[in-house]
């Protein structure tokens, strides 16, 4: 099942506790199981069928094409030979605890030859299982993990079958751990299942003229949801390299609070209160000011440990290695996150209305650290594994930190030292101007004492740091045009100019090329960011679905997929562009001095 290295090929299903990647070919090449963070028991994503898979495929030649049914996750794949034609549904059960995959096959045309494959390798695709049939189901075990499969034709109850459909033959099999179905359970499943997702999809606000690509958006962004946490998942993937064959490969399956405001914005603008208030309740739950520093990522659990290890019996995506498990950045001092806290807090009591217990008590012993931390160099927005500096967009967030205490503290009548978050607001802000801004090119740089140009200072603005008019602005966002963008997609800085020890080119960021839309929308160029924003959806593959990244020059998607920060800024700059969205939002958050 080896496949050639385009992320674009696969699908995603998911039931808020996990999620599958379903090649356009039948096989689903990953499943960490039965959690996000869990090991795969299907890796062939990161290898080949000897670190796990489950195919379903003609066994003959064929042409596909697929689609989810509307406004839902569940998967139709349509495969076409020369002697008939067959529709392949996939889907997971939403609110099952197991994660059980449902895979249904009906030849609609003609004859059908399938290979049937079901090969599931644990320990992120190093430890074989051993076979044994129990009560009409086949049970794959390696130590305390176990799943079974469920058939309804029992005479291909196997790990490896060759079927033969005529046109009105059906078979399902089941994944999970107690899989007994019948075939009316299993119409009742599938109908739930997508009644499910279309009554999420009422509940969206968003009317606009890009609703197809908003809805899918937010569907995706649901599935990335551990619902018995509320917290959210970066991508349900690790080790997708930002360039292929080379070392920039994370582990992302894991909740970053760089995109709280991000995500309670895009979920409360689009209608969907009760998640942005999960969410919340999860960044709460998971920060301890009381007894250690905020970190930058965090476990589904609110864990704070993610051990980070190479897997090298596992070859990569495409040869892209190390392949990575766990992740190092939990232990990075990140200053922006004060600011991207702070300011998810204020909106979520601005926006929703409503109040959590205990959070202004959290928020006050950050920024008790806040207050000596914000003096000290960083890891960055990009989480650089190297020496820390003082980069600009970090500097800017503890401005940002500052200036949502301070207005918190006066709107919603929350005590704390305020006059000394205002005298800090104003040194952090004069700072920023004075140390991170470059008259040479009259533009905010990547770091003090850096003539270079980084995209997360995009977010300046949009945070509410400067007017969008300011020409401190509008220099640094025709800098990054000049020097950052190519064919109109955005770059996160020079390489050659990063310290990290890693000189490898790396793909457009696409949350980046959203932010640079949101901008333009704020100076009132609309139809510019609107022509932009169309180029940005083309880059995401046939269902809707976006990874991190983008190689501009073969139109190929890079890193992590799907994305949770893609699709989070893909619905924000689809509600910005209607004129009240969370640009508008977040920019008149603070104060604007000019």
């Amino acid at each position: 099942m080896r496949q050639k290295a385009d992320i674009s090929d696969f699908a995603l299903i998911g039931n808020g506790r996990t999620a599958a990647l379903v090649h356009r070919h039948g096989a689903i090449a990953w499943l960490c199981w039965p959690r996000f963070d869990s090991d795969a028991c299907f890796a062939a994503l990161l290898g080949d069928e000897r670190h796990g898979h489950w195919t379903i495929t003609p066994d003959e030649p064929f042409e596909s094409t697929r689609k989810y049914r509307d406004e839902t996750l569940v998967l139709e794949t349509e495969f076409k030979t020369e002697h008939g034609r067959a529709r392949l549904v996939d889907f997971m059960p939403v609110g099952t605890a197991d994660g059980a995959i449902i895979r249904r096959l009906v030849c609609e045309e003609g004859r059908i030859a399938v290979r049937h494959s079901f090969s599931p390798v644990f320990g992120n695709g190093r430890r074989a299982p051993q076979w044994s049939c129990e009560q009409d189901q086949m049970a794959a075990r390696a130590g305390v993990d176990e799943v079974r499969l469920w058939c309804s034709r029992q005479d291909c109850l196997k790990p490896d079958a060759r079927i033969t459909l005529s046109a009105g033959d059906q078979i399902t099999f089941e994944m999970g751990r107690r899989p007994v179905r019948d075939a009316a359970e299993l119409d009742r499943t599938q109908q739930q299942c997508e009644a499910y997702w279309r009554d999420w999809v009422k509940q969206c606000g968003y009317q606009g003229p890009w609703r197809d690509a908003v809805i899918r958006s937010l569907i995706t962004l649901k599935a990335l949801i551990h619902q018995p946490t509320g917290g959210m998942v970066a991508a349900p993937t690790s080790s997708l390299p930002e360039l292929l064959g080379g070392t920039r490969n994370w582990d992302y399956r894991f909740c970053w609070l760089r995109d709280s405001t991000m995500t309670v914005l895009a979920l409360l603008h689009a209608g969907y209160r009760d998640e942005a208030g999960a969410w919340v309740q999860w960044l709460l739950d998971a920060i301890k000011p009381e007894t250690s520093p905020a970190q930058p990522v965090y476990g589904l659990l609110g864990n704070a440990e993610l051990p980070e290890y190479e897997a090298d019996w596992l070859p990569g995506f495409g040869g892209a290695r190390p392949v990575r498990f766990g992740n190092a950045a939990c232990q990075q001092f990140q200053l922006d996150i004060y600011g991207e806290v702070l300011d998810t807090i204020y909106q979520w009591h601005s926006l929703a209305g409503s109040e959590i217990e205990s959070s202004w008590t959290k928020l006050r012993q950050m920024m008790a650290r806040l207050e000596t931390a914000w003096r000290k160099p960083d890891a960055g927005f990009w989480e650089q594994r190297s020496d820390p500096e003082f980069f600009t967009q970090s500097r800017a967030q503890a401005w940002v930190a500052f200036d949502r205490a301070v207005k918190s503290a006066e709107r919603f009548q929350f005590d704390g030292p305020v006059d000394r978050w205002r005298k800090l607001r104003t040194e952090a802000h004069e700072e920023v101007c004075r140390k991170g801004f470059s008259e040479r090119l009259n533009a905010f740089t990547r770091a003090y004492g850096s003539e270079t140009f980084d995209a997360a200072t995009l977010l300046i603005p949009i945070a509410g740091f400067l007017p969008i008019h300011d020409r401190r602005i509008t220099g640094t966002l025709d800098g990054i045009r000049k020097h950052l963008m190519r064919d109109g997609f955005i770059y996160r800085y020079d390489n050659s100019a990063s310290n990290d020890g890693i000189r490898e080119e790396e793909g457009a960021f696409l949350p980046c090329c959203f932010w640079y839309a949101d901008c333009l929308t704020l100076q009132g160029r609309n139809d510019d960011a609107a022509e932009l924003f169309e180029k940005y959806l083309n880059a995401g593959n046939d269902l809707g679905l976006f990874a991190e990244e983008f190689d501009v020059s073969s139109g190929t998607m890079l890193g992590n997929f799907p994305q949770a920060l893609t699709h989070l800024a893909l619905v924000n700059t689809a509600f910005n562009l209607t004129g009240f969205g969370p640009a508008n939002t977040r920019s008149s958050s603070g104060t604007k001095p000019g």
